[in-house]
Parts: structure tokens; C-alpha cells; sequence
């Protein structure tokens, strides 16, 4: 394919082929970093952060967050999401029906866990949302405020390092700090960047799939009434959600072939850039049966909803209980849940990265 800036690229769509295509070593992400590569927006891919580094680099940082995120960690904070679920469903409920499910819950809930895990003060979320939004956006953003936000938001977490070192605590930035300062495995720049990705990504993506799924779920009432009968399928059903939900419109930015190599039999040369789209691999009907329908019996969901390879999403067990609770404190507190407006009516983000409502009016 062509793309608008950059030349011709290579576009994976098979399932078997966009999971082995994310899991060669001889596909690099860290070659797209500041080069002109194929690629959809005219800004090239930078600065260097995590996602766009390759082992043993990638390794490194990843090592760092996978034992913060670690299965036991997630189970523990548990009780704590579902208070905070608990606390926005009942503010739901006092503003009165018709209200905006993304105001009052979808985005309040993924923000303030990843504050509480980060130790960001919840008060300073007007900053990192912003920066966030530009980050998820910036395709669609003029360069100067694309620039201009992210810059605040560098320049916010820079401050907060600095603060959180002199006061450290028990939270996830302090530890991060402590390898940097005391163990030399992370450089400033991978801190800082580290810390954008987290307080972004955190609360960004995971925010837009709460609304998707509730918005999904209200168009498809026969699975949600099958969902509210059944309780027992909801972790079965969060995987099966993320399967049939395009979080974004594909992936971003190019890998980069370091050496000649085939993928499904075809040829890719050293140099060409391969784009792979998990979505299409999410619909593929050699993996999926029927896989346009939304079933939320599905058994065996291998989807790529949350990646695959070393890039495989290192808070997706986060993220999945969080998908969990969210679902199951609002179908429990909102028996009749409904939603307040026709389709043509709801606004979609349009940005590259993510898609979701802009806002999501319901009643009960």
C-alpha cells in the first residue's frame, strides 16, 4: 500500500501472519524513530520511548514493568477499583438520569486508578489529560499545540520526579525513580518517557474501552441480557469485547525489516516498512467462528485485542480487570441502563490511535 507520506508498505491482515510478524526479532520498531519511513501523519515518530525500542533495550524497561504489573499486584488492587467503581456509579446516579456515562464514569474511574498506582495527585488530571489527548490525537492536532502538550506534560512529570525524590513513597513512580537513581537501569530520558507512557496510556485507552464496551453492549441487548443472566461470563466476555472492538484504527507506526524475510510466503526486503492490523486478524474466520458475530460464550478468544510479542500490552491484566469491574458495578447498579440518544447523534473521537464517544448520554 501507499501511504501518504514516506512510499509503499507492506499491510499483514492474516491472523497467523500479524502474530508472527509482531513476534520476529527481525522486524525492528526502534528503526522508525525520527526517520522518514512510510506512515500516515506528516510528524515522524519520536521521541524515543518504549514503544518504539527493541530488545535488549525494550527488555530492560519492560522487565521493570512487568513486575509492577504482575497478576498478584492487579488482584490487590482489586477492592480498590471496585470502591472507586462503587463511588462513580452512586455520582452517576445522584446527577440523574439522562447523564454522560464518559464524564462520570468511563473516564473518571481508569484515571484515578492509574493515579493511585502511579501516586500522581488526582487534582493535576487536567494535565496529563491533555498531554494524553495529544499523544493519542496528534495526527489530527496542529503541530505547535500537539507540541505544546506534550511539552506540559513532559515538563509536569519532570517536576514530579524531582518532587517525588526528595519525598518518596510506595508507589509505582517512586520504585521507578529507586531503578534509576540506585540501580542505573533506567536513564533520565527513559524515566520521563516511561511515566508519559504509563499516566497516557493508563488511563487513555482503557477509558475509551469502558465506553465501548457499555455502547456495544446497549446495541447488542441479547448478549447484554444474556451477560446481567449469566454473571460468570464476564471475564469471558471482556476478552470476547476487546476481539470485536477496534480500539484504534490499526497500528500507528511501521516496523522496519533489519534483514530480507517472508511473511505468509511473501517476500519483504531489509528496509521495507510492514504495518500489521490486529482488527482484521481479530475478524479472521480461520481463527474465529463467525467472527462478525459478537458472542460472549466464546471459548478459546486468542485475540490480539491487548497485542502480541514483546509488545504485548504490559498493564493488559490492569486493564482487564478494570474492563471487569467497570462492567459489572454499572450493569448491577443500572438494571435498566439505556442509552439517552440515537446513534447519529453520538460524536466519535477521530483521532488515529484511539476511537470511542466523545461522550455517551444514558438513562435508567
Amino acid at each position: 500500500m501507499t501511504l501518504p507520506y514516506g512510499g509503499d508498505a507492506w499491510l499483514v491482515t492474516r491472523y497467523s501472519d500479524v502474530r508472527a510478524a509482531l513476534a520476529d526479532p527481525r522486524l525492528s520498531r526502534a528503526a522508525v524513530v525520527n526517520a522518514d519511513v512510510p506512515r500516515r501523519q506528516e510528524m515522524r515518530v519520536g521521541p524515543e520511548g518504549i514503544m518504539y525500542m527493541d530488545p535488549p533495550d525494550h527488555s530492560r524497561l519492560r522487565r521493570l514493568l512487568t513486575r509492577a504489573f504482575t497478576r498478584r499486584r492487579v488482584e490487590e488492587l482489586r477492592p480498590k477499583v471496585e470502591s472507586i467503581a462503587a463511588e462513580l456509579a452512586e455520582n452517576l446516579a445522584r446527577k440523574g438520569s439522562p447523564a454522560d456515562f464518559v464524564e462520570y464514569f468511563s473516564w473518571p474511574l481508569p484515571t484515578r486508578v492509574i493515579c493511585e498506582l502511579l501516586g500522581v495527585p488526582y487534582s493535576d488530571r487536567g494535565v496529563f489529560r491533555r498531554g494524553a489527548d495529544a499523544l493519542m490525537q496528534g495526527d489530527t492536532l496542529p503541530h505547535h499545540e500537539f507540541t505544546g502538550r506534550v511539552n506540559e506534560l513532559v515538563g509536569y512529570i519532570s517536576r514530579l520526579i524531582a518532587d517525588r525524590r526528595q519525598r518518596p513513597g510506595g508507589d509505582l513512580l517512586s520504585a521507578l525513580i529507586q531503578a534509576r537513581d540506585d540501580g542505573d537501569r533506567l536513564t533520565e530520558q527513559e524515566l520521563v518517557s516511561l511515566t508519559v507512557v504509563l499516566l497516557a496510556g493508563g488511563h487513555e485507552t482503557t477509558a475509551n474501552q469502558i465506553t465501548n464496551f457499555l455502547y456495544t453492549l446497549l446495541r447488542h441487548p441479547e448478549q447484554l441480557a444474556l451477560l446481567r443472566r449469566r454473571p460468570e461470563l464476564l471475564s469471558r466476555a471482556v476478552d470476547e469485547l476487546m476481539r470485536y472492538i477496534p480500539l484504534g484504527t490499526g497500528h500507528h507506526a511501521a516496523m522496519i525489516a533489519t534483514e530480507d524475510l517472508e511473511i505468509g510466503g511473501v517476500p519483504i526486503s531489509r528496509g521495507d516498512a510492514v504495518y500489521v492490523h490486529i482488527h482484521s486478524a481479530n475478524r479472521d474466520d480461520a481463527v474465529f467462528a463467525d467472527p462478525d458475530a459478537l458472542d460472549l460464550t466464546r471459548e478459546d478468544n486468542h485475540h490480539m485485542g491487548f497485542g502480541h510479542g514483546v509488545h504485548f500490552c504490559a498493564g493488559a491484566q490492569l486493564a482487564h480487570m478494570e474492563l471487569e469491574v467497570a462492567l459489572r458495578v454499572v450493569l448491577d447498579r443500572f438494571p435498566d441502563l439505556r442509552l439517552a440518544v440515537a446513534d447519529d447523534v453520538i460524536r466519535w473521537r477521530s483521532s488515529l490511535l484511539v476511537r470511542g464517544p466523545l461522550s455517551l448520554p444514558v438513562q435508567w
